[in-house]
This record gives structure tokens, C-alpha cells and sequence, in this order.
């Protein structure tokens, strides 16, 4: 289809106002010459300013570097013109997160005179995002971290040669209690277990269900001293309790372990997981420090 000067300019005119995303018109500075109705929609408002806007003064303080350098490479053509995202600072007070695309425009001469950009909502989108990653890294019993979730932040532990310990806990006789109560029963066991762990270890520990009846501690800056002492209340309150799980109420115990985050990942789980195996070997309702810090216990 050929379109005159005319037809452009009213087909422009019924795309900016019908769509939901912002055309912006701007000048070389970032100010904005040009806004569609849409921006009023979003949260944003323009006509009782004095002097026109600039599109980082719509930008948190935050982001605001990384879209001045977005807009100064579509300028220059330097940039390849990719999506920004960046929260936004609306006059209704709500937190919105946008994504902006520009491009250069360009006079006669072919210099750059000014930008048009795109401004998207992606408010919905990111919600989105976050439920994937939560269901990717979360376990949907107990809603800790699952192991995937768990692997990863040992591992950033390690290359960062952050100082810590991972503790590892496993319900003792969890099959038998599947076997005798029920399944349901057991996933009740899991769940109580996973709160006491929530109510008693401290704000900066990273707990996750790592298998079956399996539970990983990531205890940042704790010297295996303190983390001995920590994981130790844990096993020695569980024991204590009779938990109301279901329509029982019985004794629950776990075998635990306490390796410091050392050399790398796998050096890490397996001092972990032969502590773990000693503490089962042992008779179970125990905690057991990995061999180079295992201590004679009377």
C-alpha cells in the first residue's frame, strides 16, 4: 500500500491512541516533544507541567543510567537498539516496571534530530517471570527452595569463597512413618519439620527440601562452632516435641550434619553427606560434624 505524507501522519494518529503502549517523541536532550494518550493511562501525567518532560525524569533513580545509555546508543547507532526495562516513577504511587525501545530520527541531512520510542507496560509479564521461577525453584510441599534452587546458591557460596557451613538433615524412619500413617501423614511430617526449621534457625539461613525426606541448611558466616550449636537445638527440640501431624501425634527425630563450604561444591556435599551417613550409623536422632572437625562425643 502507498501512503501519502497525510495517510501516515492520521494512521500514526489512530495507532497512538488505540494502542496501549506510549509513543514518545523526543529531542536530542531526552525531552519529550510528543506523548500518546496512553501515557496518561499508565500513571503518568504530563499536561501540567511548565516546561516539557524529560523521559528519565519517568525513570527511577536507579535505572536511570542504564536508559540514558540505551537512548545515547540508538542515537549515535551505536546500540542495536534492544528493550530496556526499568521501574517507573508513576504519580498514582504504584510500582510499575516498563520496557522502552528507541530509535533515531534523522533530518534531511541524515544527522540525528531527535528519538521515537515505544513504551511498553511489562508489569504482567514480570509476574509472570516470577511465578516460573518459583515454581521452578520451589518446592510446592513446604514451599522452601528445592534442590535445584539449593545447588545453585552453594555453588555462588563456593566461587565467591563466601565463609559458612551447609548443614544437611533427613526425618529418621520416614518410610516406615509413610508406610504406617499414610502419605499424607508423611507430608505432614515434612511440612512440620519444615517450619521448625523456619522458626528456629536464624533470618540469614537459606533452608531447602533437597529429596524425599531430605532438608539442606545454607548457614552464610557461621563458623562450625556456631553452626554445631544451631543445628544442634534443632535435633535435640525436634525429639522433645510430640507433633500433632494429622489425626496422630507422635514422636518425630532426624539425623543432621554439619560440613563447612569449603574447596568446591562436590568436596562440600560429600563432607556433608559422610557426616550424615556417620550420624544415621550412629542410631539417627544425632548431629554429627563432617571427619576434620568431628569432635568425641560422651
Amino acid at each position: 500500500m502507498n501512503f501519502t505524507t497525510q495517510d501516515s501522519s492520521a494512521l500514526y494518529g489512530l495507532l497512538a491512541e488505540s494502542a496501549s503502549d506510549v509513543i514518545l517523541k523526543t529531542d536530542l536532550g531526552g525531552f519529550i516533544l510528543h506523548a500518546s494518550q496512553a501515557l496518561e493511562r499508565l500513571g503518568f501525567r504530563t499536561a501540567d507541567r511548565q516546561s516539557p518532560p524529560c523521559l528519565l525524569d519517568l525513570v527511577s533513580p536507579e535505572s536511570r543510567d542504564e536508559v540514558q545509555r540505551a537512548y545515547a546508543d540508538a542515537l549515535s547507532g551505536a546500540g542495536p537498539g534492544h528493550p530496556v526495562e526499568f521501574p517507573a516513577l508513576t504519580t498514582d504511587q504504584r510500582q510499575r516496571w516498563f520496557e522502552i525501545q528507541t530509535r533515531a530520527l534523522k533530518n534531511e541531512s541524515g544527522e540525528p534530530c531527535g528519538a521515537l520510542s515505544i513504551l511498553r507496560n511489562v508489569d504482567e509479564r514480570r509476574r509472570l517471570e516470577q511465578q516460573l521461577f518459583a515454581a521452578t525453584y520451589t518446592d510446592p510441599l513446604t514451599k522452601l527452595t528445592n534442590r535445584a534452587a539449593f545447588v545453585s546458591m552453594l555453588e555462588h557460596m563456593v566461587d565467591k569463597e563466601m565463609d559458612g557451613c551447609l548443614a544437611l538433615f533427613s526425618i529418621d524412619f520416614f518410610r516406615t512413618i509413610n508406610m504406617q500413617y499414610g502419605q499424607s501423614t508423611g507430608d505432614d511430617v515434612l511440612v512440620v519439620f519444615a517450619n521448625l526449621l523456619r522458626e528456629m534457625l536464624r533470618s540469614e539461613d537459606i533452608i531447602s527440601r533437597i529429596g524425599s525426606e531430605r532438608f539442606a541448611v545454607l548457614l552464610p558466616r557461621a563458623t562450625p562452632e556456631q553452626a554445631e550449636a544451631i543445628c544442634s537445638r534443632v535435633i535435640a527440640t525436634l525429639a522433645e516435641l510430640r507433633q500433632k501431624v494429622g489425626e496422630s501425634r507422635f514422636a518425630i527425630t532426624a539425623s543432621a550434619s554439619v560440613a563447612r563450604i569449603a574447596d568446591n561444591l562436590d568436596s562440600t556435599l560429600e563432607r556433608a553427606e559422610m557426616a550424615l551417613f556417620v550420624a544415621k550409623a550412629k542410631g539417627r536422632n544425632r548431629l554429627e560434624m563432617e571427619k576434620a572437625l568431628q569432635k568425641v562425643r560422651h
